[in-house]
């Protein structure tokens, strides 16, 4: 897969993307991330990429001609059938929406900075705008590395187990159970016996269980398309009476 950033701080995400997973997946060819400065596309020796806003007011405004240019000159490595705009009237960033984006063969993001973008960019090249959160940021540049780590994930090979993947928070819909490792007991507090016994058939009851109980104490909104069995323990996790302080000790 191929990912291209138009970013006014390249300098800024390039050395976040050689960290960990990713930078392994781009060293290892499994993906392509590659970051163009539509600074490099201005028309003037300011490299000016913003002016005043129409109409007044606060701020200032990317404008068309670095930007779309700037894509244009993608047009032999991107099909730029996928443009992505990192905007917050955009919709939502998911799983689910990381999950289509990873099926794509290539995207282009778009970081916003200042008050926005000319709104003919959006008219004239811009496929989709994605959001990842109801909040403000200066830029869009932590928004695309959300979206490029959450996609990158959902690739073949990047990962190395996949059920490192397929266990993660919200890829089925739920949030992820606790998980526990040494030592066992940890200043009176003992991990749960069942991920001690070896029994994986009830190891794995037991994480379906408590990540339904996490879902359904802090994302109650995502308990939706549930099993039989799911609500069997939903059930069980209901009529459960939370433990004393003195049981607990005990």
């Amino acid at each position: 897969m191929r990912i291209d950033v138009l970013t006014l701080f390249p300098e800024a995400l390039a050395p976040m993307l050689r960290i960990g997973v990713l930078g392994r997946a781009l060293d290892a060819g499994l993906l392509t991330v590659a970051l163009t400065n539509p600074r490099d596309f201005a028309h003037d020796r300011r490299r000016t990429v913003d002016d005043t806003p129409y109409g007044g007011g606060a701020g200032m405004v990317m404008r068309c001609e670095p930007l779309v240019e700037a894509i244009d000159s993608l047009i032999n490595v991107n099909s730029l059938e996928h443009v992505i705009l990192l905007s917050p009237r955009g919709r939502v960033f998911t799983q689910q929406v990381a999950r289509e984006l990873a099926g794509l063969r290539d995207m282009t993001l778009i970081c916003a900075r200042y008050e926005g973008v000319d709104e003919r960019v959006s008219k004239q090249v811009v496929t989709d705008e994605i959001s990842i959160g109801d909040y403000v940021l200066s830029g869009g540049e932590v928004a695309a590395l959300v979206v490029v780590e959450a996609v990158s994930r959902m690739l073949p090979g990047v990962v190395g187990k996949w059920e490192s993947v397929d266990t993660d928070s919200f890829y089925h819909g739920l949030l992820g159970p606790p998980q526990y490792t040494r030592p066992s007991l940890f200043r009176g507090d003992a991990a749960p016996s069942v991920l001690l016994e070896g029994n994986h058939a009830a190891i794995q009851r037991w994480r379906r269980k408590e990540a339904l109980r996490a879902t359904c104490a802090r994302r109650p909104e995502l308990l939706q398309q549930l099993s039989e069995e799911d609500l069997k323990l939903l059930a069980e996790i209901g009529a459960e009476t939370p433990m004393t302080e003195k049981e607990n000790e005990s």
